[in-house]
């Protein structure tokens, strides 16, 4: 489905409320106790810095417009025919010390969450917005990884170690793609572009896949605030192909040294990769016997309705991503399914407090130096916490984006709007349980609102475009819904 955005004129009544009352109710911290505030003000004056200078890097940043925490920042330059890619992750553990305030506030927190209106960070604004961010001019301790990318894409080494580093501009998404696409683009981003796209054929040739899907956001400014589906812009691609390729390499340098934690997706079942077949027959999408998923999934095209629905059931293809924490024999699944290689996350700590273990496990076995007893105490604990972690962030982000399509559309109930359904429930409801009267259930995509939601009906069309009538809007319950219409 195309981008399209719809613009509030202003913040809708009550929203603001409405989001502060559900933090609460997903118990979201709002702020830091005085312990943790205080701690974070001293360790700034006294951070511990590391001894190799690489501040002659001409660092930059791309994040998203007025960002302040940032975690990333990267230089490319060629050697030969080879591309040296520098990546520098915030230096976390410089400022925050196992079992103090910080760290101990951090590890419940386990991520940063994020609203319309504020976010609920991972640690303490001084650091994560200050002095740990990765700010243009600013020096920073980083770790910095060096990873040698050969002509085909693969990479030839990578090794990580901490320096002090410097940033000197930050761009946005958008200021990046316009200077690559009208040729203005410095070298480094050039080569970004090149290491990007070599290193997605890298990808596709071992199974990899990433589905295709615009993402529906809330994006805030000028005193307003958007719901949007966005496509994603080929330079969001490329840089989060320098973030797979640091995971990648740190899985391997923690695979070969024996300790560390992974990120894990175990392999489709049989009986899902059938389902979906079934699927793409029943919207009459052609998969050929010997077209392996991945590359079916990428001939799908999201601007056309069925292809939309077809790209929305792969959704459900991998279940079950966790972390794999090890010490001494390598887990036995190793793999994460859906990029089809080890990987770890690693690359935004100031974000996620996963990715501190695991650049300080990296940075040791690159010194050749033991693994600090904090890390090894702790690893088997991270897998849980950042389960729990995950299923909040993700309760979080569909309940404010349910919340903010309900105010939306709640001046609306009774008006007809053109959808796509992309989902349906193969069991009918029965009459009188769950609001379905005996109907099929199922979801479908407004468009022109940027809406999905739920969509009732007799024998939905999955694929295919419909007329629909909106019965319900309550921003109270978050719940919107619609009715189909005889065609």
């Amino acid at each position: 489905m195309p981008a399209r955005q719809l613009d509030f004129s202003s913040v809708p009544d009550g929203l603001v409320r409405e989001l502060a009352e559900l933090r609460q109710e997903m118990q979201v911290p709002d702020g830091f106790p005085p312990e943790v505030v205080a701690a974070a003000v001293a360790v700034v004056e006294h951070p511990r810095l590391p001894t190799e200078d690489r501040t002659d890097l001409p660092m930059v940043t791309i994040d998203p417009p007025g960002a302040r925490d940032l975690d990333q920042a990267m230089y490319l330059e060629r050697e030969g025919d080879d591309i040296v890619v520098w990546y520098a992750i915030a230096d976390v553990s410089a400022f925050v010390t196992a079992g103090d305030p910080i760290d101990t506030e951090a590890r419940e927190r386990g991520q940063t969450l994020y609203a319309p209106d504020r976010k609920s960070p991972l640690h303490p604004p001084e650091l994560s917005e200050s002095a740990a961010s990765l700010l243009p001019d600013q020096v920073c301790p980083a770790f910095l990884w060096r990873i040698v990318v050969a002509p085909d894409g693969q990479f030839r080494d990578a090794r990580v170690q901490r320096s002090l580093v410097r940033s000197t501009a930050q761009h946005t998404y958008e200021e990046v793609q316009q200077q690559l696409d009208g040729g203005t683009a410095s070298p480094s981003l050039q080569l970004l572009a090149e290491v990007g796209q070599l290193r997605e054929a890298v990808e596709r040739d071992r199974g990899g896949v990433s589905l295709p899907i615009p993402e529906q956001e809330i994006e805030t400014g000028n005193g307003s605030w958007e719901l949007v589906f966005r496509d994603v812009m080929p330079v969001e691609g490329w840089n989060a192909q320098i973030s797979l390729l640091t995971g990648i390499a740190a899985a391997g340098l923690m695979l070969d040294g024996g300790i560390g934690i992974l990120r894990t997706l175990p392999p489709a079942e049989q009986r899902s990769l059938r389902r979906l077949r079934q699927t793409a027959r029943a919207l009459r999408i052609e998969w050929g016997a010997a077209v392996e998923y991945p590359d079916f999934v990428r001939s799908l095209d999201p601007g056309e309705p069925s292809h939309a629905a077809m790209l929305n059931a792969c959704t459900t293809l991998f279940r079950g991503a966790g972390y794999t924490a090890f010490s001494g024999e390598a887990p036995k699944n190793t793999e994460h399914a859906a990029l089809a290689t080890p990987y770890a996350h690693c690359t935004a700590p100031l974000r996620r407090l996963v990715d501190r273990w695991a650049l300080e496990v990296c940075a040791a076995l690159c010194a050749g130096e033991p693994v600090p007893e904090w890390v090894t105490s702790s690893l088997d604990t991270l897998p849980d916490l950042m389960s729990a972690s995950d299923r909040r962030a993700k309760s979080y982000e569909r309940a404010i984006i349910d919340l903010v399509e309900a105010h939306r559309l709640s001046g609306r109930v009774g008006d007809v709007f053109d959808g796509v359904i992309v989902d349906v429930d193969d069991k009918k409801g029965k009459d009188g349980k769950d609001g379905t009267d005996g109907r099929q259930r199922g979801r479908v995509v407004v468009g022109d609102q940027a809406v999905e939601a739920n969509v009732f009906g007799t024998d939905l069309p999955l694929g295919q475009e419909v007329r629909v009538r909106l019965s319900r809007a309550d921003p109270a319950e978050r719940r919107v819904e619609f009715e189909l219409l005889a065609s």
